[in-house]
């Protein structure tokens, strides 16, 4: 067990990333960061395409039509970076929602064509007051995992389904083992008729009910334009941090969005919005505060470090650090004219596990001497790469 460090902390120990007055509320990624973070992304786009789901990408600045028309200019709007375009009142995305939509209505789809889902690793950003910033959980500029379904009424509870139930799973794999549910219902400031109210949040209800994992309920938590299920995890050290969400849209007419039923009848479907990280960059606070220095294998930026002594055992440590790096495994060679036992503590710093010397007496008989956490031993590298391998392959439940 560690004591606990600030993400913050952490991120300047093992050398991740870092804030400046420059961009206040905005991350710059360092290399090892960046790799954490890249991982997040496969993980979502593999579990995406697994669901179904199509990547799409949309525009960063939209003008305020839009934003009248999904509700947040009338509800969000000192929230957003709104400016002049040319002549026009313009805003930088806050969410991906819109853009999502407009992508539907141009297919003009048919009762068949239903489900759509489409979602998008959308840049977003929010006008946080600079007082409420605080590291990766609070920014200005982050990345959201943004997932939108679009359906007839029947196929809602279904949906909704499909996503609750997988995510107690998910977030375990990260480390998180308690997970619990919260539905958050109507908030005083809202749009669409009451009676849309009354079904979105039965249908919720009935979906967390059938789940059987128990859930709270939080009046007036609701988003402007429907309820929502938010999923809230529990650290090592008891803390609640919200993350996953699903959202039931009650006015999804706004986007003038419409189907054609099987009579020829044009009705508005369903909208959904879903996203399990949330966040990104708050993700990877949440890990880094869970685990500390030491992240799981196959999130870490470096899952083992290869130190090479003298210039023969250079060349086959790259060319092993190579094979490794081939088969997804972040491999790293230290060649440095710097002492073993300094290139070994460093490695240790940097929360790497798995340090591997090569000498000449190893390189000779095809082995490494394997240091971890205080213990080392000799083994075949043609042993210990294959257990590497799978330790770095990420759980197949984190795929859905």
């Amino acid at each position: 067990m560690f004591d606990h460090e600030d993400h913050r902390e952490l991120a300047k120990r093992l050398d991740l990333f870092h804030f400046e007055e420059v961009a206040p509320g905005m991350v710059f990624w360092h290399p090892r960061g960046w790799a954490v973070y890249r991982r997040l992304e496969e993980i979502v786009r593999r579990r995406s395409q697994r669901e179904l789901f199509e990547e799409v990408r949309t525009p960063q600045l939209l003008r305020r039509a839009v934003w009248e028309e999904s509700g947040h200019w009338q509800h969000f709007k000192e929230g957003m970076f709104a400016l002049l375009d040319g002549a026009e009142d313009a805003a930088v995305k806050p969410v991906s929602c819109p853009g999502h939509a407009h992508l539907v209505r141009r297919r003009a789809p048919g009762y068949r064509a239903l489900p759509i889902r489409i979602f998008e690793l959308g840049l977003v950003h929010r006008d946080e007051p600079s007082g409420a910033l605080q590291g990766l959980l609070r920014l200005r500029q982050f990345t959201q995992d943004d997932g939108h379904v679009f359906c007839r009424p029947e196929q809602a509870e279904a949906e909704l389904l499909r996503f609750l139930s997988g995510v107690a799973p998910f977030y375990q794999a990260f480390g998180f083992e308690k997970v619990r549910f919260a539905l958050s219902l109507r908030p005083e400031s809202r749009a669409g008729a009451e009676a849309a109210w009354d079904w979105a949040e039965g249908v919720l209800s009935k979906v967390l009910d059938g789940l059987g994992h128990g859930f709270s309920v939080q009046p007036g938590g609701g988003a402007f334009y429907g309820p929502k299920v938010e999923v809230v995890l529990s650290d090592r050290l008891g803390r609640e941090w919200q993350c996953g969400t699903i959202q039931l849209d009650v006015v999804p007419e706004r986007f003038g969005l419409e189907y054609v039923e099987a009579d020829g009848s044009r009705k508005p479907p369903v909208m959904l919005h879903q996203a399990l990280f949330g966040s990104l960059e708050r993700f990877i606070a949440m890990v880094l505060e869970q685990h500390g220095a030491r992240l799981p294998a196959w999130l870490s930026p470096e899952a083992v470090v290869l130190l090479p002594i003298g210039p023969e055992a250079a060349g086959q440590v790259s060319r092993w650090a190579a094979d490794l790096r081939d088969q997804g495994v972040a491999a790293a060679v230290d060649a440095r004219e710097e002492s073993l036992s300094r290139r070994i503590a460093e490695a240790h710093d940097r929360g790497v596990s798995e340090v591997w010397v090569v000498g000449p007496a190893e390189l000779a008989a095809g082995m490494v001497s394997r240091r971890r956490a205080g213990a080392s031993e000799v083994r075949p590298f043609a042993e210990l790469a294959p257990e590497l391998i799978e330790r770095c392959r990420p759980p197949a439940v984190v795929y859905g």
